[in-house]
């Protein structure tokens, strides 16, 4: 399949179009920002109210006038450009595919020979996440603003995260539990790139600081504590699957044990950030913000300060292991080998601050300004070869009702892209029948056997109707992802002589699907048939939720909270009951009176999960089996958007490999 990556056929009509959107323009952005003046967030509320001299009220009273004469004044061009904008949709491809030339040593055609479906399984992580990147004046209504802004510092925050070392912290302690397996610190990366995973020893103490020098004894956070320059790509060679184990000793008061003999591959888990207090709003990130990887503060329950021993002897001098970045590190208690951090689950699950490591598929929602999926496009090409943006239709083609914005759905891979297909749902309605929200299939290939059958994979992103009040439409949208995913399957799989047939690895669902399992107004959507071909992670049944699983749906009032201000303090807060009943949005009840605030103390569970990551148990190749590995809710957006995106890891065998 030929993948598109440009939205129309031939340049002639690619400029033709650039003549028209340029002439709706100032009449589209001059609309947006009138709106937008007369809407503040309640952070621009809270710096009125503490500022009396506060400029944004004069601004509005000067500028409303002169924004009211030009946009009347830009009307008749507007108008001009949408007669010719409206017809070139009838050509226009539905999405841009953007691959990234020249990327190095770890691209996606070398990640294709790390796997032959032979040997250890091999694990896959996926993310999936609602940006709310709509024009400022509608992004406004969900308390989010700046979206320009806000996609440049999610495409970093995402990459700093994913692109960072696996490490993980062992304790060998039978008594010690006090210690939060999301919230250590360990600050040193591995060196080398070999591939093969390091050890770290040296003085490991309980503090709750951090503190790491380089060479040089220059402290990391003075060089990058935003992470990595945004016009720098990050480097996600052979780095990338290194990982680091540090081992502590169970002697409460005693001397750490030395780091164990660390195995090759990738073993480790992800972790959480530190993070300072006060962050300012989601359009500026402060130095030493815990969304980035040089953040100089800790979390409250990081018990850990970690000094590179490297050959110093305990004398105290810092090593001369060199790394430009403090990195987080997951801490599980060490009882045996493999043994899972929590028993009575067979995947480990957290609550982190950071964005997994080595993350390989990237699904987001919302991305609906096409200069920001551009911004954003930029700063994920840093980690993420293979991109798909400006998904969607636009006018009245394939759809009912004329399509304003497209679907908002955004892919991102590190993994070669083999085909794509999307389908506008049908029967959109209302504000939500406004933008082509619909599905992207894609099948991508993850590795290759010894017999040179390739190794596939699936996945679907989507984004359901939004209106709480339409059950049946979101179900008919499901029996519509349902009946496209088997058509796209049977079409683009290959059983020819000349072509092996194709090993089917996963098939994964993800995105918004706008209804919970807990809400009573959503039985309709809980009991669909969809959940008995996916299997959701976090679910037990419908109604029914697992203890640990939270909501992804953030109380828009609270966005701008202290408390909540941080990667890391959103993060402390969510691993709390009373936290979560105060910032996130809770399941619905027709039963129920009052708003939200007074709803929450009578309401059980832990908030509305409508973000979705499902995996199919049946369809992948003969005894092949996809099992989770781990669970994530993240925290590294906060401040930025009103949702909490989800990962997950998925650990793909064959029978073969457990025999």
């Amino acid at each position: 399949m030929v993948l598109y990556t440009a939205p129309f056929p031939n340049s002639c009509l690619s400029a033709l179009h650039a003549v028209s959107w340029a002439l709706i323009f100032p009449c589209y952005w001059l609309l947006d920002r009138l709106v937008a003046s007369f809407t503040p967030t309640t952070y621009e509320k809270r710096q009125q109210a503490d500022d009396p001299c506060y400029l944004q009220l004069l601004c509005t009273v000067l500028f409303t006038p002169v924004y009211l004469a030009l946009l009347v004044a830009s009307l008749p061009f507007a108008f001009l450009g949408f007669l010719f904008w409206s017809p070139l949709q009838s050509v226009r491809r539905p999405y841009i595919y953007s691959c990234l030339e020249d990327k190095g040593p770890a691209d996606g055609a070398a990640l294709l020979s790390e796997w032959k479906g032979t040997g250890p399984g091999k694990s896959f992580c996926f993310a999936s996440a609602n940006l709310c990147l709509l024009p400022d004046s509608l992004a406004r209504q969900n308390n989010v603003f700046n979206t320009q802004a806000r996609a440049k510092e999610i495409g970093q925050r995402i990459r700093n995260g994913a692109s960072r070392p696996q490490i993980k912290i062992y304790i060998d302690s039978p008594t010690n539990t006090s210690i939060s397996a999301a919230s250590f610190s360990s600050l040193v990366s591995p060196q080398g790139g070999d591939g093969v995973a390091r050890a770290i020893t040296g003085s490991i103490k309980r503090t709750a600081s951090v503190e790491y020098k380089g060479d040089g004894g220059r402290h990391p956070s003075e060089e990058a504590a935003n992470g990595p320059a945004s016009g720098d790509p990050v480097d996600s060679g052979s780095g990338l699957e290194d990982a680091c184990i540090v081992n502590i000793s169970g002697e409460e008061g005693g001397q750490p044990s030395e780091a164990d003999d660390t195995p090759t591959g990738n073993q480790a888990r992800n972790g959480a950030s530190g993070g300072s207090r006060g962050q300012t709003p989601n359009h500026s990130q402060q130095d030493g913000d815990s969304g980035s990887l040089g953040s100089p503060s800790a979390s409250r329950e990081s018990l850990v300060k970690a000094r590179a021993g490297g050959d110093s002897g305990g004398s105290g001098e810092p090593s001369t292991t060199n790394s430009k970045l403090p990195y987080k590190a997951s801490v599980v208690k060490k009882a045996a080998a493999r043994k899972r951090r929590h028993p009575d689950e067979a995947f480990d699950h957290e609550i982190s601050a950071f964005f997994p490591a080595n993350l390989d598929f990237l699904c987001l929602q919302e991305v609906f300004d096409k200069r920001a999926a551009a911004k954003l496009k930029d700063q994920l090409h840093g980690y993420f070869e293979y991109i798909l943006y400006d998904v969607g239709v636009y006018g009245c083609r394939g759809c009912c009702n004329f399509k304003f914005l497209n679907s908002g759905l955004f892919f991102a891979s590190r993994y070669p892209i083999m085909d794509v297909a999307y389908h506008c749902y049908t029967n959109g309605s209302g504000a939500d029948g406004l933008a082509s929200k619909g599905v992207l299939f894609l099948k991508v290939q993850v590795g290759c056997t010894p017999q040179d059958q390739r190794i596939v994979g699936y996945i679907s992103c989507t984004h359901l109707h939004a209106p709480p009040e339409d059950s049946a439409i979101r179900c008919q949208q499901l029996d519509m992802l349902q009946d496209w995913l088997a058509d796209f399957r049977k079409s683009t799989s290959s059983s020819s002589a000349a072509n092996p047939e194709e090993l089917v690895a996963f098939d994964v669902i993800c995105g918004d699907l706008n209804f919970d399992n807990c809400s009573s107004d959503d039985k309709l959507e809980q009991q669909h048939s969809l959940f008995t071909r996916y299997k959701d992670p976090c679910r037990l049944g419908p109604g029914e939720e697992k203890s640990w699983a939270i909501g992804t749906l953030l109380d828009t009032d609270g966005l701008y909270d202290e408390d909540v201000a941080t990667p890391d303090n959103l993060q402390k807060i969510l691993e709390s009951e009373e936290g979560r009943r105060e910032y996130l949005a809770y399941p619905t009840s027709k039963s129920s009176g009052g708003g939200q605030k007074g709803r929450k103390d009578l309401l059980k569970g832990n908030g509305r999960r409508i973000d979705y990551l499902l995996h199919a148990e049946e369809g992948l190749a003969p005894d092949w089996k996809a099992e989770v590995e781990e669970f994530i809710f993240v925290t590294q957006l906060s401040g930025l958007t009103d949702h909490l995106p989800v990962a997950m890891r998925l650990m793909v065998s064959s029978g073969e490999e457990e025999a």
